[in-house]
């Protein structure tokens, strides 16, 4: 997913989290939470994905100060290794990343918390092709464009994978997902795999365009989630707090005037509410209730298991992770 300003890309874990878990200190246990934020500010990682914009929103409106956060630095990155790396080294204090990347953190002994669920797509993450390719079974011996370990990575594994197919069977051609649109436009690849907002602006210059596999096959499959840092976590628990309910707010914010909440986002991501249309219809943001059911629930029995059978088919984490190691769900829970 991303578009003019910057790439959007979502995925990869970095290379160096296990040597640097060493540097943080354990999560709370159960200790309470602060009904107030604590001093200071708090640095929060992010990329332009539709996904993430509520965070757009809380700082628009004013939320972070209603919720009693002196500061929020919301920090700009453009790609995921970037960002993995940033929140490794302690230069931030929360990230908003992918559900296999955060297991791939905690694979690698990262102590980090999955503290919130923000999106999951539907139509913004596929694989689009021209007009001679009609299915995945088509394939099979094609060029595909796609960011290695990232969601696209993880959606062409498991579409490969249900046409009885594996990763060998195809050829892959390593781009940002920034490119790989492109790349197909001008005939370089028959196939490519990314997201909004360059589906959309791929089947803009080119009708002929189309998707042959999204996220919504198995919803949730591509999805994301907010982490911290345990320091964090132990240290300021107010603020994660805070932080959370801030998005509470931002969604009702977005629910009551969509078209005010999509023209915030799409101008934070450097893009048009117009050329954004179908992105944002491609796109769930999950609500404070939401979170509380999940949690417990299907997101923990069901979608947990498949993005992690997912990621492990494509290579991307090495072994098991529970939901207990990853999930920490006392926080939505406080925001009742």
């Amino acid at each position: 997913m991303t578009h003019p300003a910057s790439a959007l890309i979502r995925g990869a874990a970095a290379a160096t989290l296990l040597c640097l878990a060493a540097f943080f200190a354990p999560a709370h246990a159960g200790d309470p939470i602060p009904s107030k934020p604590e001093p200071g500010a708090l640095k929060l990682g992010i990329e332009p994905w539709l996904g993430y914009g509520q965070w757009y929103i809380a700082q628009k409106k004013g939320i972070f100060d209603q919720q009693g956060l002196s500061k929020v630095d919301i920090v700009n990155f453009s790609e995921d290794k970037d960002i993995n790396a940033a929140l490794a080294s302690g230069q931030l204090d929360a990230a908003n990343i992918a559900t296999h990347t955060a297991m791939g953190m905690i694979a690698a002994g990262l102590p980090v918390k999955a503290v919130m669920l923000l999106d999951f797509s539907l139509s913004a993450d596929a694989i689009i092709a021209g007009k001679d390719i009609k299915s995945v079974a088509d394939l099979k011996g094609k060029e595909i464009a796609f960011e290695q370990g990232t969601t696209s990575d993880i959606l062409l594994n498991y579409a490969l994978s249900q046409g009885g197919m594996s990763i060998a069977d195809v050829k892959p051609v390593p781009m940002p997902a920034a490119d790989a649109g492109s790349a197909l436009l001008a005939n370089r690849v028959p196939v490519a795999v990314t997201y909004e907002p360059y589906i959309a602006a791929a089947r803009k210059q080119d009708p002929n365009v189309s998707l042959v596999f999204t996220a919504g096959k198995d919803p949730g499959l591509v999805s994301d989630v907010l982490v911290v840092r345990d320091d964090v976590i132990k240290s300021k628990p107010g603020q994660v707090l805070a932080l959370i309910k801030s998005w509470g707010e931002a969604l009702k914010a977005y629910n009551a005037d969509k078209v005010e909440g999509r023209k915030i986002i799409a101008e934070s991501v450097g893009s048009s509410p117009e050329d954004l249309a179908s992105a944002f219809d491609g796109v769930r943001y999950y609500s404070l209730d939401e979170n509380r059911q999940s949690f417990d629930g299907d997101f923990r029995t069901k979608t947990f298991v498949d993005v992690l059978a997912a990621a492990k088919k494509a290579g991307l984490v090495t072994k098991d992770v529970t939901p207990a190691e990853m999930l920490d769900p006392d926080f939505v829970a406080a925001t009742k």
